[in-house]
């Protein structure tokens, strides 16, 4: 994984990172690949990425994986701090949440708190930190399901069965507009807005946060990925790049080297997560309990 920050030189390699955590079966299982580039123009890197690893069976149970991608606002002052202040807010947050916390309630609350971190860091900088912003779309997983909370564009895609699903919605001007039914979606992707975020973390104390959980299957991909991606290359095209290949690390780095050569004038950087195997569960008056 790539990191860079203002001022220090950017070298073109980068080094996917990777891991496979097996657990006593019927434990839930994750292998993933993650990598960040700079891309062919930017002079630095604005994108963030982490993970937290649960530390053996009982922590995998209590409080699972956590996989975090932002991509610190283009142009705007210390972006590249704002993306690495709130992915190690929600590290932290996560790594020292109540044992069994539900998912999707947890991650709300942790973006909450990354986008108070980030607003709190603007503040402390100074006249340089104003206008500090970032995306943030992140993963949790748990027994056998999935929760996703995201602001801005750096979305989250579901590969299943060959088939791809968006599990994020762009928090865009030009996307708004087509919720709002104003825009078409074709006519969206032509206009400039569609780059323009109407929400990110750092601009005021509270930010609106979305979440949503799915349940995951073995064998299911998921994919957290910036705008760099996802920017230059058709949803159909990071599908066949994923399903062709059973490395996440060569998936990874032909995602980056698509982008790059469609674009290349965005950072780019890529969470892959396969789910080998899950434990099954119910819920009875909050506590989970064994599916046979």
């Amino acid at each position: 994984m790539l990191r860079s920050y203002r001022g220090q030189q950017l070298e073109k390699a980068v080094r996917v990172d990777g891991v496979v955590r097996p657990l006593q079966d019927p434990m839930l299982e994750i292998e993933f690949a993650q990598l960040s580039d700079v891309g062919r123009v930017r002079p630095h890197n604005e994108d963030y990425i982490g993970h937290f690893a649960p530390s053996g069976h009982a922590q995998a149970r209590s409080h699972g994986w956590l996989f975090a991608l932002a991509d610190g606002v283009g142009g705007q002052e210390k972006g590249e701090v704002a993306s690495r202040a709130a992915v190690e807010s929600m590290l932290e947050g996560f790594r020292s949440a109540p044992k069994n916390e539900p998912l999707s309630g947890l991650l709300h609350r942790l973006v909450q708190t990354a986008n108070a971190k980030v607003f709190e860091t603007a503040v402390a900088t100074g006249p340089s930190g104003a206008g500090m912003a970032t995306t943030l779309v992140a993963c949790a997983f748990r027994y056998d399901s999935a929760a996703v909370a995201h602001v801005g564009d750096s979305r989250c895609y579901l590969f299943r069965k060959g088939k791809v699903e968006l599990l994020t919605d762009d928090h865009t001007i030009a996307n708004e507009q087509v919720r709002l039914g104003i825009l078409s979606e074709e006519e969206a992707a032509e206009r400039e807005t569609r780059h323009v975020l109407s929400r990110s973390l750092g601009g005021g104390l509270f930010v609106g946060v979305e979440v949503s959980e799915a349940q995951i299957l073995p064998g299911d991909v998921l994919l957290l990925c910036s705008d760099g991606l996802h920017g230059s290359v058709k949803p159909a095209d990071i599908a066949e790049a994923v399903n062709r290949s059973a490395d996440l690390k060569a998936a990874a780095e032909k995602l980056v080297e698509i982008a790059n050569q469609r674009d290349g004038n965005d950072n780019i950087s890529v969470q892959l997560i396969r789910v080998r195997s899950v434990e099954r569960v119910g819920m009875y008056r909050g506590r989970p309990y064994k599916l046979r």
